[in-house]
């Protein structure tokens, strides 16, 4: 039977748990009889505080593997530990409301906390200034850039008070320069929160500049097959010859788990 539990504390009550315990978890899909892998002993933990980018080919399981992480689907055999509560969840795509301002899409995740009206109002203003768009709260959705838009999707998330931020390829969409300005902002926004965040994509460059660690699954079935620990100093800029040394060596890796599953 697989399980998925919410943790305090560590067993020996000083060392603080992980964020995210995944032990032996695997995920299959389709009927009994004829289901498909698409996860397979997926072994991970990220610490408190830390940032992990998650790479690996098309349909390797990595948003599969957030969504079980999230609660929105259940692994078929493993468990998943959680510390601090429900993880936030941040998409590729906003998913703001169209119809609320920006200061209404952050007050959804408050009202659900329970907060009052004027804490609601405080806490919208504080979240504006942390993604750097104080002043902005009262405008709708479709006067917002791209980049702004997913500016306020992160308030969104880090209004729901989480230890763990789940990111799903949340800036493929945008142009180079917009994408630039975010990694840097997310940087500066992880270092003011100390949340944990786990950071799916399959750019191997903004892999390197944002983690601390990268994690290279498999072709599906995604199995954790290579991980990097990412020693460059903060900041760091995508053209930085370390981060560049760093991402070929990962996409050399890459390149081969793609020919030897023939997947593109």
């Amino acid at each position: 039977m697989t399980k998925a539990l919410t943790t305090t504390t560590s067993h020996d009550g000083h060392t603080p748990p992980p964020a995210v315990g995944i032990h032996g978890v695997s995920k299959s899909f389709g009927p009994r009889g004829n289901q498909q892998p698409a996860l397979e002993g997926i072994d991970l933990t990220v610490a408190p505080g830390e940032f992990v980018t998650l790479l690996g080919a098309s349909g390797c399981g990595k948003s599969t593997l957030l969504n079980l992480i999230a609660g929105l689907d259940e692994p078929s055999a493993g468990e998943i530990h959680l510390s601090g509560g429900r993880p936030a969840l941040m998409f590729q795509e906003h998913a703001l409301l169209p119809w609320l301002t920006a200061g209404r899409n952050i007050e959804l995740a408050l009202r659900l906390r329970g907060l009052s009206a004027p804490e609601r109002r405080t806490e919208i203003e504080r979240l504006l200034e942390l993604v750097r768009l104080g002043g902005t709260g009262d405008r709708r959705v479709h006067e917002l850039s791209g980049g702004m838009r997913q500016r306020v999707a992160l308030a969104r998330a880090l209004a729901q008070d989480s230890r763990l931020l789940l990111m799903d390829e949340p800036f493929a969409a945008l142009d180079a320069i917009t994408r630039d300005v975010l990694h840097e902002e997310l940087i500066r926004i992880w270092s003011a929160t100390g949340v944990s965040i786990l950071f799916v994509t399959h750019n191997v460059r903004e892999a390197v500049r944002l983690a601390q660690r990268v994690i290279l699954l498999s072709s599906r079935p995604g199995r954790v097959v290579r991980e990097w620990e990412v020693a460059i100093p903060q900041p760091r800029r995508i053209e930085d010859a370390e981060v560049s040394a760093l991402s070929l060596d990962i996409t050399d890796h890459l390149r081969r788990e793609i020919r030897r599953h023939g997947r593109h």
